[in-house]
């Protein structure tokens, strides 16, 4: 399989790797903001309005981030947060 090549492929494949479950929160932030070509630290200021240090942290999978913070990582590529009541 060729590998993708500009941001809607990217995009494309991101949301297929989230459907089918094989990235974690860090890898799938990692990825959001690769796809827009931003450092950590102009991706954390200019678009999440966060910390860099926070986006570091859970990038690496190190961060407890919070239900505000997770809703502003998936803001800009159109995910929310979302609960689901099981019987």
């Amino acid at each position: 399989m060729k590998p993708p090549q500009n941001s809607t492929e990217l995009k494309k494949e991101l949301n297929r790797a989230l459907d089918a479950g094989e990235l974690t929160l860090g890898q799938a932030t990692r990825q959001m903001r690769k796809i827009v070509g931003m450092t950590q630290k102009d991706y954390a200021k200019k678009v999440l309005n966060i910390t860099p240090r926070i986006l570091m942290a859970i990038e690496n999978e190190k961060g407890n981030p919070t239900l505000d913070t997770l809703r502003k990582i998936g803001k800009p590529f159109g995910y929310d947060i979302g609960f689901i009541k099981r019987n």
